[in-house]
C-alpha cells in the first residue's frame, strides 16, 4: 500500500503547520479533511471560448468524484486562450506559448499546495497537451479528462466553415448576406472544434498514451457521459493515490508510439508531433521527428473525418468512438498491449470487452481498404529544411508539387496577397520568420490555408512555412520548416521565383538553388529586429527549442 498522503502531510500535519490549517478551513476544509489525501482538480474553465465554458461544471463533478471516493478535493483554475479567435492576428503568437504558461501553472500551484494527486480538465488544443506536460513533469497520481468536441452546426458547419466561406467571399463566390449567415449558425454551444482537428487529435492521442480513462476523448461537451467521466477521474485519482501509480508507471516509448499510431490512423493534426514531443521531453522519453517516419510507414489511415474527409467527432462519437479503432490496431499487431493505463490495467484488457463498429458504417475504414496505407504526417528533409519540416499528406493534394516562391515576411502580408488575388496557380507560397522564435510563438497559419481553398486553390497553390497549422488546415502544406527564419534557415534565404519542389515520396523539399548562390544569399543576410523585447513573448522566444523538439522552453535546464 502506497503513502496516501506523501505531498500534503508535509504542508498540514504537525503543531508547525496550524497556520496552514489555519488558512484552508475558511476554503472548505473540515478537521477530519486533514488527514485525507488532497487532489488538486486544475480546472481551465473561462468564458474566452467555446471550447472551455462548460469545463466549470466538469471541475465540480471530478471534485465530488475525488471527495465521495475518500479524498479531499481542491479545485484551481488556470488560462486558457482562443486559437480560432486569435488565428490571423497578433495574438495568435500567444496560443503555443499558453502552452508553457499553462503547463508551468499547473506545475506551480500542485508543487506549492502539496497535492497527492491531480485531475486536469482541458478543453482546447494548447491547455490540453499542457495538462499531459505538467502531469509528466510533476509525475504525481493524475488523470486527464478531455471537456468533449463541440455539436456541428447548421448543415453540419464548424469552425472551418467560417474561415473558408471568408475565402469564397473574396472570390465572389458568396456575398454578405451568406457570409454572416455562416458566422451565425456555425458554433451552436460548448465544445473543441468538431473535426479531427488538434483537440480531438490531441484528447485521442492522450488516451493512446494512457493518461485518461477509457472512451474519454470521444464524449459531446454536454452530455452525462462527459459530467460522468469528469466523477470517475476524480475517483480514479484516489484508487491511484492507494496503488502509487503515477505517470512515470505509464508513459514510455511503447506508449508514445501507440499514441502516434492512434493519431496517423485517425488522420489527425501535424500539431500532435510538436505536442507529443513535448510531452515526451517532460517525461524524459526519448522520442524524435524521424519516429513518426518508422511508425508511420506502417499504419494506414482509416478515419474519414475533417478536414480532408467527410466526418465530425459527434458523428464518430455515435458508433462507438475511438475505442473500437484502437482495438482493431491491437488486434493488427500495431498497438503495444502491455502499457499501464490511469485504470490501472494494461491497455490490452481495457480494450478486452470492446465490440467492433456497427455494420455499414462509412467513418472508419476496414484495414484491407484504408484511405491511405501509410501516414498522412509526412517528415521532410531537404536543403530547405535540414533538420526537418512536416507536412500533412492526405493524398486528397496528390503526393508532389513543384512551383515558383512567392515569399511574405509574415502571416498578414500572405493574407492580403491571397485575398487580393495575387496568388495565383503554380505558386508555392512562403509564410516566413514565424517560427517559435521568430514568430515569436509559431503562429498557426489557418487563415491563409482557408482562403487558399475558399477561393479554389488548394489542388494548385503550396503553402510552406516556418510557422504550423492548425488542424482544421488542409491542402498542400508544409510547416514546422526548421532550422527557423529567424535563425537563418534556408527559409530566410527564398526570393520570389525559385523553384521548390515538396515530393511526399521522396520525402524531400528542396528549392532549386545552387549552394553558391545560396550561400552568397547567407553572407548577406541578417535576421531582423526581434517581435518583443520584453515580456512573455520576449521570454519564450529566448528560452524555446526547435519546432523538431517540440519548441519547448525547459530543454537542457
Amino acid at each position: 500500500m502506497a503513502d496516501k498522503r506523501p505531498y500534503s502531510s508535509i504542508v498540514v500535519d504537525g503543531v508547525e503547520q496550524a497556520p496552514s490549517r489555519a488558512m484552508l478551513r475558511p476554503v472548505g476544509f473540515e478537521s477530519d479533511d486533514f488527514a485525507k489525501p488532497q487532489i488538486g482538480i486544475a480546472s481551465t474553465w473561462s468564458m474566452v471560448t467555446p471550447c472551455n465554458m462548460h469545463i466549470d461544471a466538469l471541475a465540480e463533478a471530478a471534485a465530488m468524484g475525488a471527495d465521495e471516493a475518500g479524498a479531499k478535493s481542491v479545485v484551481f483554475n488556470t488560462i486558457t486562450v482562443s486559437d480560432g479567435i486569435s488565428m490571423g492576428t497578433p495574438g495568435m503568437r500567444y496560443s503555443l506559448v499558453s502552452r508553457e504558461v499553462i503547463a508551468d501553472s499547473i506545475e506551480t500551484v500542485v508543487g506549492a499546495q502539496g497535492f497527492d494527486g491531480f485531475v486536469t480538465i482541458g478543453g482546447c488544443d494548447k491547455n490540453m497537451p499542457a495538462c499531459a506536460m505538467a502531469m509528466a513533469r510533476l509525475d504525481r497520481p493524475s488523470v486527464f479528462v478531455y471537456g468533449g468536441t463541440i455539436l456541428p452546426g447548421a448543415e453540419r458547419r464548424d469552425i472551418i466553415s467560417v474561415f473558408e466561406a471568408v475565402g469564397a467571399h473574396a472570390a465572389g463566390k458568396i456575398g454578405d448576406v451568406e457570409l454572416l449567415e455562416v458566422e451565425k449558425t456555425a458554433i451552436p454551444g460548448p465544445g473543441s472544434c468538431g473535426g479531427m482537428y488538434t483537440a480531438n487529435t490531441m484528447a485521442s492521442a492522450i488516451e493512446a498514451l494512457g493518461l485518461s480513462l477509457p472512451n474519454s476523448s470521444a464524449q459531446n461537451a454536454v452530455s452525462d457521459h462527459k459530467r460522468q467521466d469528469s466523477y470517475r477521474a476524480g475517483a480514479a485519482v484516489a484508487h491511484l493515490i492507494e496503488r502509487g501509480i503515477k505517470p512515470s508507471d505509464i508513459l514510455s516509448r511503447e506508449s508514445f508510439e501507440n499514441a502516434i499510431t492512434v493519431c496517423i490512423a485517425l488522420e489527425g493534426s501535424t500539431n500532435a508531433v510538436l505536442h507529443l514531443l513535448a510531452i515526451a521531453s517532460a517525461a524524459d522519453i526519448p522520442l524524435e521527428l524521424d519516429d513518426f517516419t518508422r511508425i508511420g510507414d506502417r499504419v494506414p489511415v482509416l478515419a474519414d473525418m475533417r478536414p480532408a474527409g467527410q466526418y465530425a467527432m459527434s458523428e464518430l462519437i455515435e458508433i462507438g468512438g475511438i475505442r473500437p479503432l484502437m482495438k482493431t490496431l491491437l488486434d493488427a499487431g500495431m498497438l503495444h498491449g502491455d502499457c499501464l493505463t490511469v485504470t490501472g490495467q494494461t491497455l490490452a484488457k481495457d480494450l478486452e470487452d470492446v465490440p467492433p463498429y456497427p455494420e455499414g458504417q462509412r467513418i472508419i475504414r476496414p484495414l484491407k481498404d484504408p484511405i491511405k496505407p501509410d501516414s498522412h504526417l509526412v517528415v521532410l528533409y531537404g536543403n530547405l529544411a535540414p533538420t526537418g519540416a512536416v507536412a500533412k499528406i492526405t493524398g486528397h493534394e496528390g503526393l508532389a508539387f513543384t512551383g515558383r516562391a512567392k515569399v511574405y515576411h509574415g502571416e498578414e502580408a500572405a493574407m492580403a496577397a491571397i485575398m487580393d488575388g495575387s496568388v495565383e496557380r503554380g505558386d508555392v507560397v512562403v509564410v516566413r520568420y514565424e517560427g517559435p522564435r521568430g514568430g515569436p510563438g509559431m503562429r498557426e497559419m489557418l487563415s491563409p490555408t482557408s482562403a487558399i481553398n475558399g477561393r479554389g486553390l488548394s489542388a494548385e497553390v503550396a503553402l510552406i512555412t516556418d510557422g504550423r497549422f492548425s488542424g482544421g488546415s488542409h491542402g498542400f502544406v508544409i510547416g514546422h520548416i526548421t532550422p527557423e527564419a529567424f535563425e537563418g534557415g534556408p527559409i530566410a534565404l527564398l526570393e520570389d521565383g525559385d523553384e521548390i519542389t515538396i515530393d511526399a515520396e521522396r520525402r524531400r523539399i528542396d528549392v532549386a538553388v545552387p549552394e553558391e548562390e545560396l550561400a552568397r544569399r547567407r553572407a548577406a543576410w541578417t535576421p531582423p529586429e526581434p517581435y518583443a523585447r520584453k515580456g512573455v513573448l520576449a521570454k519564450y522566444a529566448r528560452l524555446v527549442s526547435s519546432a523538431s523538439e517540440g519548441a519547448v522552453t525547459d530543454a537542457g535546464v
